[in-house]
């Protein structure tokens, strides 16, 4: 009973002390560790020559954590280092579905709802112009290139890859497409029963 007492009288002490502030320097148990020498990211290194702090990684080297045997369906890369061609979802409702969801979610704040660049943060002092998905230069690249974007980011677009799982950006992907033909499709992109419905009404 006594030693129960005690205890709970040490935790009301320490909490009473809990965000107080004494003039006194603080006591380091371990000061090495608790002010180490270091560069900050950013900063000027005068140990490398090329004066930079951040090192690239060693070739062949691999961060801890990200070591998959399909590597190429986390960064939309071969592995020669070129961009995946096709998605290597299938397609399907169900994916189509879920890439919509995940895209409304993420994407249409900046690229809008139909993808042309003219989402809500246009509407305010916004420092960047966010990319028409439409553009022929994002409908001609391939489908790696277009994940590896969302995934790991490029010049002003952020990375997604720690909010959206690997599969859901691939559905994104797929809906991305869909959005695209939406508005830039064919006449041969068209089913061929459809091509043939529509050129008997032609004939008609």
């Amino acid at each position: 009973m006594r030693i129960n007492i005690l205890l709970l009288s040490l935790l009301f002490l320490t909490g009473c002390f809990r965000g107080a502030k004494f003039e006194e320097t603080p006591i380091h148990l371990n000061p090495n560790m608790d002010n180490q020498q270091k560069y900050r990211s950013l900063e000027e290194s005068y140990f490398f020559e090329d004066g930079s702090t951040m090192r690239t990684p060693i070739e062949g080297t691999i961060a801890r954590g990200q070591y998959d045997e399909n590597a190429s369906f986390l960064n939309g890369k071969n592995e020669d280092g070129s961009y995946l061609v096709n998605n290597p979802i299938a397609l399907s409702a169900e994916v189509l579905d879920r890439g919509q969801d995940r895209f409304n979610i993420y994407c249409t704040p900046c690229h809008s709802q139909v993808g042309n660049g003219k989402g809500i943060v246009t509407q305010y002092d916004y420092p960047v112009i966010p990319a028409n998905l439409h553009d022929e230069r994002i409908r001609m690249q391939p489908d790696g290139e277009m994940f590896n974007t969302i995934r790991y980011g490029l010049r002003s677009m952020p990375a997604y890859g720690y909010q959206i799982e690997a599969d859901d950006i691939w559905s994104i992907v797929h809906y991305v497409r869909a959005l695209q033909k939406s508005q830039n499709a064919t006449f041969q992109d068209l089913p061929q029963d459809e091509q043939e419905k529509i050129a008997k009404k032609s004939w008609n």
